[in-house]
C-alpha cells in the first residue's frame, strides 16, 4: 500500500473496502462520489472530470479523495456501474429477440442521457455488481435460444458492441451540427441536391436504387434514427438461433 492509499498490486475497486486506512466511519461514500463524476460528465463532458473536481464537489479533499477511490481508472468504473443501475428489468416475455431489442432501445437510452459512456466501455467494467445484474438478466431473457452459454455471452457483447457504435455516430452527428453555421436542414438540402446530380448521371444506378427505394426521393427527410436503429437491431438478431 502506498502513502496516498493506493495498492502497489492489482486490485479490483469493487473487492475493496469502502475507505482504506483506519479511522472514524468514512465520510463520504462510492455512490455520492460516482454521482458527482456522473453529473460533472453529463454537463461537461467526460475530460472534466478530475479527481480535484469531484473531490471539490462532495467536499473533500484532493488526497483524502484517494483513500476512497485509488486511481482515475476506478472512478471510470464506478461510473460506469452507477449509469448502468438506470437499467429497468422486466421479466422475459419467452421472446427473446423481442427483449434483447427492448434492452437494446435502453442502452441507446441510457448512452444519449451519459453522451460519455460509449467512450468508456470496456470489458474490464464487464464485471462491476451492476454489470453482472445486467448480465444476468440478459442471460435470463435468452433461455429460450438454443445455442451454448457462451455463444449467448458472444450475442450480448455483439448487440451492445453495435448500441455503442451506432450511439457514437448519432451522437458525433448532433455534436458536427452544433457547430455549423447553418441549420441541419440547410446542410442536407445542399448535399442531396448535390448528390441528386450525380446520381442522375446514370453512372450509380445500384447505388441509385439503394438510396431512393426505387420511388421516394433522395431529397425527402430521412427516416426517424430510432427506426433505423430498430431495424438494424432486428437484423441483427435475426442471424442467431435456429
Amino acid at each position: 500500500m502506498t502513502a496516498s492509499g493506493r495498492s502497489a498490486e492489482p486490485e479490483v475497486i469493487w473487492a475493496r473496502p469502502q475507505r482504506a486506512g483506519r479511522g472514524p466511519r468514512p465520510a463520504h461514500s462510492r455512490e455520492s462520489i460516482a454521482a458527482e463524476a456522473v453529473r460533472i460528465a453529463d454537463a461537461e463532458g467526460i475530460e472534466a472530470v478530475s479527481m480535484r473536481r469531484v473531490a471539490a464537489g462532495i467536499g473533500a479533499g484532493t488526497m483524502s479523495l484517494y483513500n476512497y477511490v485509488p486511481r482515475k481508472e476506478d472512478l471510470y468504473e464506478l461510473m460506469v456501474d452507477a449509469v448502468g443501475g438506470e437499467y429497468e428489468f422486466t421479466p422475459p416475455t419467452g421472446d427473446w429477440r423481442a427483449d434483447q431489442l427492448a434492452l437494446a432501445r435502453q442502452t441507446r437510452a441510457l448512452m444519449h442521457r451519459h453522451p460519455w459512456l460509449p467512450r468508456l466501455l470496456s470489458p474490464v467494467y464487464g464485471f462491476s455488481p451492476n454489470a453482472l445484474r445486467y448480465l444476468e438478466h440478459s442471460l435470463d431473457c435468452l433461455a429460450p435460444l438454443e445455442v451454448p452459454d457462451g455463444e449467448k455471452l458472444e450475442l450480448v457483447a455483439a448487440v451492445n458492441g453495435t448500441v455503442a457504435t451506432y450511439v457514437a455516430s448519432e451522437l458525433a452527428l448532433a455534436e458536427r451540427a452544433r457547430s455549423l453555421p447553418w441549420s441541419e436542414a440547410e446542410e442536407q438540402g445542399v448535399r442531396a441536391a448535390w448528390l441528386g446530380s450525380q446520381l442522375a448521371t446514370g453512372q450509380y444506378p445500384r447505388l441509385t436504387a439503394a438510396l431512393t427505394g426505387g420511388a421516394a426521393p433522395i431529397t425527402e427527410a430521412r427516416p426517424e434514427l430510432a427506426d433505423v436503429f430498430d431495424r438494424s437491431m432486428t437484423r441483427l438478431l435475426a442471424g442467431w438461433g435456429r
